[in-house]
């Protein structure tokens, strides 16, 4: 009878314990959930939403094939409107100073940068630049970024810092635009750019 009384008083207090543990596990889970949902409403002006990374698509082209035709698909702007007042505003300063330039939009580092490096390309790889100037023979000249107001939030400057590294180790000029440039600023830069490159010529 003792060692029957023994065993409940056990397995009593061990399902106690079990169930204290459980629920205070439950309360952390829950009191950090709380505490999340607080940090994304406290009034910031621009959050970035949650990047997940992509699955990775069918090895087969056929099976490529099968999940386009199965999808919808609608078009989306190459750029923002402030984005692509800046590209304009850069084509005008080119053809203004009879330059042989062209403006490309929406430019992957991982084209326009090599390295032997495999680790530092798969850094740059996936960056892109807003717009890229390149001379007539399509080698690149400069790098232009729109800086608009709340950018340097989350990441971004250090991603900045990135690209800016890699564009400066292969002589590629950087050119940063903000709100409170006008076009006869950008066109200041890109005459700037264009002595820079008769001096070395």
């Amino acid at each position: 009878m003792q060692e029957f009384v023994a065993l409940y008083l056990f397995v009593a207090v061990a399902g106690a314990f079990i169930c204290g543990v459980s629920s205070e596990r439950w309360r952390a889970r829950l009191a950090r959930g709380n505490y999340k949902a607080k940090s994304t409403n406290r009034g910031v002006a621009f959050v970035r939403p949650a990047i997940r990374a992509p699955p990775a698509p069918p090895a087969d082209a056929a099976e490529q094939l099968r999940v386009v035709m199965g999808a919808t698909f609608e078009s989306r702007p190459l750029l923002s409107k402030t984005e692509a007042r800046v590209l304009y505003a850069a084509e005008k300063a080119i053809a203004d100073q009879g330059l042989s330039w062209r403006v490309m939009g929406q430019v992957s580092l991982g084209e326009i940068l090599a390295t032997p490096d495999p680790q530092a390309y798969a850094a740059i790889n996936s960056k892109r630049v807003d717009l890229l100037l390149i001379q007539r023979s399509g080698r690149p000249i400069a790098a232009i970024e729109y800086q608009g107001e709340g950018h340097y939030q989350s990441h971004a400057a250090a991603r900045d810092a990135v690209k800016k590294e890699a564009l400066r180790r292969a002589g590629v000029q950087y050119i940063e635009i903000t709100p409170d440039h006008r076009p006869p600023d950008l066109a200041h830069e890109i005459a700037r750019l264009a002595a820079t490159l008769e001096t070395r010529h």
